[in-house]
């Protein structure tokens, strides 16, 4: 079992390693001057040398690269160029916002795709399974902006029930803070729980051919409790492994869905630098995203190789 933990944060710790080469490399190695880039076409010279020698740019490239990875770890990230203010300050602000719709999201989605599979897979071949699979296709076929944008359509401007964008706070209170995330939530988790559909529905189908299936019904178990006490159970093993999955991807769908009911999350702040050419806090945003995927991932197959022996000595 240690082998198999150490081989799983080596290979984590060597993927973040290349990924944040990619990243530093794209934006600072590449050709192109990254302080004539943040200062625009009407810089002069002599302002262009003092940013460089501000950001450290007349250091090699190899120091600043490993200046940069510790600093990353350790949470010493610079100060912003456009905000001037601590880039570990900023993204600490904003992920009070983005971490709570992410989480929002993957609820939203695991309780409606877990469901919406489940009775599927028990209506197999029926009008209900045919209408859920679906609703499942049109879920994966529309982006979640789209989602987004129908949402304040119909229930913000139309119905007037929740708010059309902006994030109050959570000092104004629990309920208007929510309230604000609920619209963005379900853009969010839409796609990813026709994608939870389909797994759980092909999952139980799978399962419900299994010999102990025909045995517990021959106990005297009615199907409904077969399905609830032992397919369903046993079903879910690869759910909650895309469960774990989609959660970085729910942290990193925020860039857009956030920029479409304007949260002031990470989103947000990573499209905002964008415009801004503050390649500080540019950088550290995308490998901000690189290592929640990469760490998810990470966990998610140790988590998985608790659960299930065989994964630990097919994978050593």
């Amino acid at each position: 079992m240690v082998r198999f933990l150490i081989k799983r944060l080596a290979a984590m710790g060597l993927t973040l390693f290349f990924a944040a080469l990619v990243v530093f490399g794209v934006l600072e190695v590449l050709p192109g001057d990254p302080a004539a880039t943040m200062l625009g076409l009407s810089a002069t010279p002599d302002t262009i040398a003092a940013l460089r020698l501000e950001l450290g740019l007349d250091a090699p490239p190899l120091a600043r690269f490993w200046g940069w990875v510790v600093g990353f770890f350790s949470g010493n990230l610079g100060i912003s160029y456009t905000y001037r203010v601590a880039v570990g300050g900023l993204i600490a602000e904003r992920m009070a916002v983005t971490l709570p719709l992410a989480l929002m999201a993957l609820a939203l989605a695991a309780s409606l795709g877990i469901a919406l599979g489940a009775l599927a897979a028990a209506k197999a071949n029926t009008r209900i399974d045919a209408l859920v699979m679906g609703l499942a296709q049109l879920g994966l076929a529309i982006p979640n902006f789209w989602f987004g944008i129908l949402f304040v359509l119909l229930f913000s401007i139309t119905l007037g029930w929740f708010p059309s964008g902006g994030f109050p706070g959570w000092r104004e209170g629990l309920f208007p803070a929510i309230q604000a995330l609920v619209l963005p939530a379900f853009a969010l988790a839409l796609p990813q729980s026709a994608v939870l559909a389909r797994i759980t529905r092909s999952s139980m189908l799978e399962t419900l051919s299994e010999d102990y299936i025909r045995t517990a019904r021959a106990k005297g178990l009615t199907r409904g409790q077969t399905l609830r006490r032992h397919a369903l159970r046993n079903a879910l093993v690869p759910v909650l492994t895309m469960l774990g999955l989609q959660f970085s991807y729910l942290v990193a769908g925020t860039i857009i869905v956030e920029n479409v009911f304007a949260l002031p999350g990470l989103g947000r702040l990573l499209v905002q630098a964008i415009g801004g050419h503050d390649l500080i806090l540019i950088k550290s945003l995308v490998l901000f995203f690189v290592a929640a995927a990469v760490i998810t991932n990470a966990l998610v197959d140790i988590a998985y190789g608790f659960a299930d022996p065989r994964l630990r000595v097919a994978r050593t």
